[in-house]
């Protein structure tokens, strides 16, 4: 099980924008996490998706 967070910092899924704009099958997805307190926004990153086989924007989820 994973453990409970403690104080800010928070687990996030970051997934492929542009895999899921092309329709193809399956999701590339990235787990991380982030200090809320000091990053309120959205995470965007570059990140690298093998199916697509390059570097593309990963934003975060839910």
């Amino acid at each position: 099980m994973a453990k409970k967070a403690k104080g800010n910092r928070v687990q996030v899924i970051l997934e492929c924008t542009e895999h899921k704009a092309s329709g193809l099958p399956g999701t590339s997805r990235y787990i991380t996490t982030k200090n809320r307190k000091n990053t309120t926004e959205r995470l965007e990153l570059r990140k690298y998706n093998p199916v697509l086989k390059r570097v593309t924007v990963h934003r975060e989820i839910k």
